[in-house]
């Protein structure tokens, strides 16, 4: 199956737009609980607005708000993302460390946001980045007995996948979960990792179901 996914998604890669490791932290951080295209939506200005760990360090709380009110959480986001800014100004000279240990002791940045950070900006990992698609597909496709345990679900994706595709393999079922398999209306019809899916046969089961209680339920009105 990793060879099929690695077939059908060669261009699969990080959906938030960044052009260096500290744009991408800070787009990391603001998509916890949100969407990658609302940050996207917010980051061009916020980026013209303070263009590095510097000019954000020296922001008001009031003025980061401002720029990133649209997305969730914007209040406790906007503290974090000064927060991590004065830490990388004072203990990295403005730099985004690249080591796991450095990164985590950031404000805002737990491990999930260090994975993503390491492995998008540099090709490093410590792990796999677990996101809702991941945990979804690794429970459907049998990579995890898991299904909401994102711990556990990134340690079964380590022992099952080779480290060298520890990056890629998450950016490649977030491709294949936003494209095919959805969380309610998955496409089994056109998946090309059907006859792989431990789960294909109880989602078919399943979609019969429902087009049987539609179908009595139209009959009856």
């Amino acid at each position: 199956m990793q060879d099929e996914l690695r077939r059908l998604y060669p261009d699969a890669e990080c959906a938030l737009d960044y052009a260096n490791p500290w744009q991408l932290l800070v787009a990391t951080i603001l998509s916890a609980q949100s969407t990658d295209e609302r940050v996207n939506l917010v980051t061009p200005s916020l980026f013209r607005r303070f263009p590095g760990p510097v000019e954000m360090s020296e922001a008001t709380q009031e003025e980061v708000e401002t720029e990133i009110q649209s997305i969730g959480l914007f209040r406790n986001k906007a503290k974090n993302l000064r927060g991590a800014a004065s830490r990388l100004v004072e203990l990295h000279g403005g730099a985004v460390p690249q080591s796991l240990e450095a990164l985590v002791a950031l404000p805002g940045v737990a491990r999930k946001t260090a994975n993503v950070v390491r492995g998008v900006a540099w090709g490093l990992a410590d792990g796999v980045v677990v996101d809702t698609h991941v945990a979804r597909l690794s429970w459907r496709m049998g990579f995890s007995s898991e299904r909401h345990n994102v711990v556990k679900i990134e340690r079964d994706l380590m022992w099952l996948i080779p480290h060298d595709d520890w990056v890629m393999i998450s950016h490649r079922l977030i491709f294949h979960g936003r494209r095919v398999c959805a969380a309610r209306s998955p496409r089994c019809d056109v998946c090309q990792l059907f006859t792989w899916c431990h789960s294909a046969g109880r989602l078919e089961s399943r979609e019969r179901r429902l087009e049987q209680a539609r179908a009595r339920k139209g009959g009856n009105g």
